[in-house]
């Protein structure tokens, strides 16, 4: 059984999220992600020049474990500049950036607790079919499945949109205060910004009625993804 993770210490947060090479639209790259404490690292090593034993002391972790986020962060940026590629600084829940969103994290935190789940849909009813799509599918039922309250979420606008519908269709997801998301499949831009989020991600749920994929969820027959499946 492995062991837990230990919480590390993140004091600087960046200033931006993304790098790209000048003069190619974002929606054209791939992308290579650098963590948090990825960039702790960075920061603390090759910004502010501490040693393998300082940076590990300021971030609580082991030396050897420092040096390992740190050659993971070195790689990520030697592939954007070698290979041309988008360079994310992804945040996720377990390394807030707490100085710079205080009052929106803790809110967040707060939403977490409670057990929302969103499900893709073609119509604003339980009766209605799960939408097979994520960033544009026709909107969410947000259900609260310790009361079985819904809400219905429109997602009309990602639907016009030409170019990053996923992500929009995320950040409608997680100002809902969703923890989970019952659809059948997400890309890659959109799945990162669900991770991010701290959105657990149900996949092939198509074929199916909201209701039924609710009562999926509730007996534990969700299937959940670890990566972009579209």
């Amino acid at each position: 059984m492995p062991r837990p993770r230990k919480c590390r210490r993140i004091e600087g947060c960046p200033k931006a999220c993304f790098f790209k090479p000048q003069g190619i639209p974002l929606t054209e790259l791939a992308e290579v992600y650098m963590t948090m404490d990825g960039f702790e690292a960075l920061r603390l090593a090759d910004y502010q020049g501490l040693t393998m034993e300082e940076g590990a002391a300021r971030m609580h972790v082991s030396r050897h474990t420092f040096g390992r986020i740190l050659g993971d962060a070195r790689r990520a940026v030697a592939r954007a500049l070698v290979d041309g590629l988008a360079l994310h600084i992804a945040h996720d829940a377990q390394t807030p950036c707490m100085h710079q969103y205080p009052d929106r994290l803790a809110a967040r935190s707060k939403e977490l607790c409670m057990t929302k789940i969103a499900i893709t849909s073609e119509g604003p009813k339980m009766t209605d079919r799960v939408d097979p799509r994520f960033g544009r599918a026709g909107g969410f039922v947000v259900v609260d499945v310790e009361t079985m309250a819904s809400t219905y979420v429109d997602n009309g606008s990602s639907q016009s949109m030409s170019h990053g519908a996923g992500i929009q269709a995320a950040e409608n997801i997680i100002n809902a205060g969703a923890s989970v998301l019952l659809t059948g499949s997400v890309g890659p831009k959109a799945f990162s910004a669900l991770k991010a989020g701290g959105v657990k991600i149900g996949h092939n749920m198509g074929g199916m009625t909201v209701a039924e994929a609710v009562e999926a969820f509730k007996s534990g027959k969700v299937e959940y993804t670890d990566s972009p499946n579209r």
